[in-house]
């Protein structure tokens, strides 16, 4: 674990290495491979993927990779901002979140919808966190000065400004194609030049052609946000309790 600072944390950068995804559909899993291996965890990426849950369309949530992380012994935490799954007034006093899923299951039955609740249930039982707070530059600075990286799925079409995509065939078409998610882990920031230092597990992508780039900060969280579209739209943050 490297940090690099300035006395007055306008910059603040630590290694992680990550490798490339195999496949259209195992940048999360590649992700989270990335953040054991920054905690000395050396699980393989093959074992990663084939331990994680994924959605019967493919691909993957960030609460499954949660799920995972809490298998294995890490504290675990998940900011939302999936206003399909979650509703604001949740996140107050007194409500008993794997309540209000059970509730609202009863009423939304997509085959997708199922199995994201399924999954909430099950990270809410095994002890992770769901937190509902302002996505700003605070939160994800107080993050990583803590040394801890953010995994973060967010709306890849935004985040590249590239054309939308056709899914069957992993296409780029603007007129067919529709806004693709994807998971990126966030391990850095510079306040003066208002970037964050991204880690992607997808070679060649349309923003750079390596793998470590920067990335606007506010570009960021608009990705972020935007992810929302693909059952994204969050931050997980796995801590090493040990």
């Amino acid at each position: 674990m490297v940090n690099r600072t300035t006395p007055g944390l306008d910059f603040k950068s630590f290694e992680l290495k990550i490798q490339r995804q195999p496949n259209d559909e195992t940048c999360g899993p590649t992700c989270l491979q990335a953040v054991y291996q920054y905690y000395d965890d050396e699980l393989s990426l093959n074992d990663v993927i084939k331990q994680v849950k994924t959605l019967n369309t493919g691909g993957t949530l960030a609460v499954m990779l949660g799920n995972h992380a809490l298998s294995r012994g890490y504290e675990v935490t998940l900011f939302t901002y999936n206003l399909m799954m979650f509703d604001p007034t949740w996140f107050t006093n007194g409500v008993d979140l794997k309540e209000k899923l059970l509730e609202q299951r009863k009423h939304k039955q997509k085959k997708k919808f199922l199995q994201a609740t399924d999954a909430y249930l099950k990270f809410i039982e095994a002890g992770g966190q769901i937190k509902f707070e302002e996505l700003n530059v605070k939160l994800i600075r107080d993050i990583l000065n803590k040394g801890i990286p953010i995994l973060t799925g967010l709306s890849a079409t935004y985040l590249y400004n590239c054309a939308r995509e056709i899914g069957e065939i992993n296409e780029y078409d603007d007129v067919k194609g529709t806004p693709a998610g994807h998971f990126v882990v966030i391990h850095g920031y510079d306040q003066l030049k208002k970037t964050a230092q991204i880690a992607d597990p997808l070679s060649e992508n349309p923003l750079s052609d390596k793998q470590y780039y920067a990335v606007n900060l506010q570009r960021l969280i608009n990705a972020i946000l935007l992810g929302i579209v693909t059952y994204d739209a969050n931050l997980l943050i796995i801590k090493n309790v040990s």
